[in-house]
């Protein structure tokens, strides 16, 4: 009997594969672009903006406490109630991004808050601007802080984005349709956590190396 759901199982792989390929595009297309808003964010946090702080403050706040699920059908479904129509795909993104860019930012901020008063009081003698600054004193300190809880957020965001196979056929759906075929959902699902597993373990080797490096580097 276990033969038999193993051959229907294989004769699932291309789809399988299909739906891997849909987690791939929206988890690296949502990775890039959060990263870019997080980082835009951060600083805005840690240069504390009277007005845009607080703002950007409660949105942070609203998007971590609340369930990604319930933001992904406020996008999907919500949103057209307000004439603005969206597919799955770009709905996914819109998502997931958004909820990158808010662990992100709050990374960032972190990051540039660790560096200490005194590099900047020694920067600003120096005749450097603000973005002067941030170029080429305050980010390449701030680096060591963020890049290792950075990685290790990807990582976090690619296992989040399963919630989207509500909306979308990603490697998560196609398991639960596949399931429906193949009553074993051990074996199923043990495929789709495999899955996962190949596309996070990297990550998380480079989030440990980048680790170790960075506080070698800052002891030293």
């Amino acid at each position: 009997m276990l033969s038999f759901y193993l051959e229907q199982l294989s004769g699932s792989l291309p789809f399988f594969l299909k739906g891997l390929g849909m987690t791939v595009a929206v988890s690296g297309l949502s990775l890039m672009a959060g990263t870019v808003i997080g980082f835009v964010w951060g600083i805005v946090r840690a240069k504390r903006i009277r007005v845009l702080k607080p703002l950007l403050g409660a949105w942070v706040d609203i998007v971590r406490g609340t369930p990604f699920l319930v933001q992904v059908f406020i996008i999907f479904f919500l949103l057209p109630e307000f004439g603005i129509q969206l597919e799955a795909f770009p709905a996914a993104v819109i998502a997931l991004t958004n909820l990158a860019a808010c662990f992100i930012c709050e990374i960032v901020a972190a990051g540039i808050a660790a560096v200490p008063a005194g590099q900047r009081e020694a920067a600003t003698s120096t005749g450097l601007n603000w973005f002067q600054q941030l170029r080429y004193i305050i980010l390449p300190q701030a680096m060591r802080v963020i890049l290792p809880p950075l990685v290790g957020q990807y990582v976090l965001l690619i296992k989040d984005s399963s919630v989207v196979s509500a909306i979308v056929v990603d490697v998560t759906r196609v398991g639960w349709l596949t399931v429906q075929r193949v009553p074993q959902g051990l074996l199923v699902f043990g495929l789709v956590a495999l899955l996962y597993f190949v596309i996070c373990y990297p990550l998380v080797q480079l989030s440990s190396i980048l680790e170790k490096r960075m506080s070698s580097g800052y002891n030293r």
